[in-house]
């Protein structure tokens, strides 16, 4: 699924991503640990992802953990493992209720067995929901996801189910790991950091975006809903002249 680049839209996005920055600082901001700030920063999640059916949002994906958070301590890289596990057994069984299918992304090698488990099994438990598709990038990085697609790509080339010459973008994006999804109209980033992070690199090269002051734990529904109706009043061209 991709966007018809030869529209201009003024609707609101059907997939937003956001990168969920600050959780760290608004911990210590309040002199806790930086596990406790993660921690508000997931019970936000549950608001942000039950706001979307209002919005018209069906696809919502969050960047979780990256590649590069390893170089984080050992301590808070293993509460975070932790809390990602936990999550996703006291998440579960709303998610199947309220009809959202989940998906993750990234390299699953380097994550622990529990952990690898509880995600395959939350997948099969989702697949049959269509209200609110939640893709949740965990040991992602767009520069990883797009190397790893390379090299799958020139496996099946090498193994001569491919040749060289139907290689384009269309046949790359197949071995992404977000080839069953639409790329992101919009990307969110909280904290007032202004970088993308290696964050869905090859699917946002024509997503909005939008660089908000507020923590993530902070970002409420409400800042959600206004951030969204911004989106609504921008002119996306795709590159074309507007008539």
């Amino acid at each position: 699924m991709r966007h018809d680049m030869d529209q201009t839209t003024k609707t609101g996005p059907a997939h937003v991503a956001i990168i969920m920055d600050g959780n760290g600082r608004w911990a210590q901001q309040r002199g806790r640990p930086r596990l406790f700030g993660h921690h508000a920063g997931a019970r936000r999640v549950r608001e942000v992802l039950q706001s979307c059916p209002e919005h018209g949002v069906k696809y919502l994906t969050l960047f979780a953990f990256s590649t590069e958070n390893w170089k984080r301590t050992q301590t808070e890289v293993a509460g975070l493992m932790l809390m990602f596990r936990k999550y996703i057994q006291r998440e579960a069984r709303a998610l199947v209720d309220n009809g959202v299918r989940v998906r993750f992304i990234g390299d699953r090698i380097r994550l622990d067995d529990k952990l690898v488990s509880l995600m395959d099994e939350l997948e099969l438990l989702t697949a049959g929901n269509d209200l609110i598709h939640l893709t949740i990038a965990l040991n992602y990085g767009g520069r990883d996801e797009v190397t790893r697609a390379a090299k799958r790509l020139a496996y099946e080339i090498e193994m001569g189910r491919l040749s060289h010459k139907d290689v384009d973008a269309v046949t790359l994006s197949r071995f992404l790991d977000t080839h069953v999804l639409p790329d992101p109209d919009l990307v969110i980033r909280t904290s007032g950091e202004a970088r993308i992070s290696n964050f869905l690199l090859w699917q946002s090269a024509y997503a909005e975006y939008e660089f908000v002051d507020t923590l993530w734990p902070d970002f409420t529904a409400a800042e959600f809903g206004r951030v969204l109706a911004r989106y609504g009043q921008r002119e996306r061209r795709f590159g074309a002249v507007q008539a």
